[in-house]
């Protein structure tokens, strides 16, 4: 078994530790899935308390596309965007760890509104090859943010449940 081949047993293990759901099963699955037409890349990730409980906030283009997530991978997120380090290494911790030690990485999420439910398209990369894993919405936006690595979204799902964001009056000197 190649090196590839047994990083992508790992993350599948990772993914079971992690939560997220198993690795897309198609064929040609070196290449990414077909993505939606009209991409915009998120500009701005923040997290926030509500009322409902935790919320990520995908900010693009003067709107914000509120997800709500479970404590745990707020609490990630806030970490990887702020620089702090939890006091053990969370889920997605562990995810980063493990994708680095086998020189990979993720290269970009794309997340789409299906119904009521999220779901997001994590691209991973070791080497040369590319594979792209479902997920929720929360674990990969938590692995992008970990990584750096781009947040896509479809204009339609700006338009459709991104809520205008009121931006602060700028002083001038």
């Amino acid at each position: 078994m190649g090196r590839a081949s047994k990083f992508f047993v790992m993350c599948g293990l990772a993914a079971l530790v992690c939560g997220l759901a198993p690795m897309a099963a198609a064929a040609g699955d070196e290449q990414e899935r077909k993505t939606p037409p009209a991409l915009v890349q998120i500009e701005q990730v923040e997290v926030h308390l509500s009322l409902l409980g935790p919320v990520v906030l995908l900010k693009v283009r003067g709107k914000a596309i509120p997800i709500f997530v479970d404590p745990v991978v707020a609490e990630s997120i806030n970490a990887a965007l702020t620089g702090q380090k939890t006091h053990r290494p969370l889920s997605h911790d562990l995810m980063r760890t493990i994708l680095r030690a086998f020189d990979g990485r993720v290269s970009r999420v794309v997340v789409t509104l299906k119904g009521a439910t999220y779901y997001a398209d994590l691209t991973v990369i070791v080497g040369d090859s590319a594979k792209v894993f479902d997920s929720r919405s929360s674990d990969a936006i938590a692995l992008a943010v970990h990584f750096k690595a781009p947040i896509l979204v479809s204009q339609e799902l700006v338009d459709s449940a991104g809520k205008e964001v009121e931006v602060p009056n700028e002083r001038r000197l």
